[in-house]
């Protein structure tokens, strides 16, 4: 792979990665369908000790995954979210698969009755990226926090 092929394969994955984010932000599930590989996986909870995790917190396939993360934001409570990443660290391992880890940032917004709830954390998303003809896909995500800041009762959100 010349140094020009792993560049543009670094952009493209920033890019996939961007396209992700803002589907997941504006709730577009059509595109946010196309950025996972048929067999990716997903655990957004990976830093909470096992009786905190919600059930289901790790999801297999991009199936699982899209009804996964409808659930969290767009399920029975209607939730805004703004994610940021930053600062990607990606490492083209052969000419169709790479890793990466970005820094992140989520903030999230849901009402509880009258009471508006919040959840605002801080970590690191660490994935792995598949070239499938032609085009990158999220292979695997997991998600670390450093720091979680929320409304006292969140978690029970994530169990509706």
């Amino acid at each position: 792979m010349t140094d020009v092929e792993r560049l543009l394969a670094i952009e493209e994955i920033k890019t996939l990665f961007a396209r992700r984010i803002r589907a997941m932000d504006t709730k577009d599930w059509v595109l946010y369908d196309t950025c996972h590989a048929p067999e990716a996986t997903l655990d957004s909870f990976a830093t909470l000790p096992e009786q905190h995790r919600p059930s289901g917190s790790v999801a297999r396939g991009k199936d699982q995954i899209l009804a996964m993360i409808q659930k969290v934001v767009d399920g029975k409570v209607k939730v805004t979210t703004v994610h940021h990443a930053h600062m990607p660290e990606i490492e083209i391992t052969s000419p169709t698969t790479a890793k990466g880890t970005w820094a992140m940032e989520d903030l999230l917004w849901w009402q509880n009755g009258d009471r508006e709830e919040h959840l605002h954390g801080w970590g690191h998303y660490h994935e792995t990226y598949e070239k499938i003809d032609e085009a990158w896909f999220i292979k695997t995500r997991v998600l670390t926090r450093l720091r979680v800041d929320s409304t006292p009762d969140f978690q029970s959100y994530y169990d509706k």
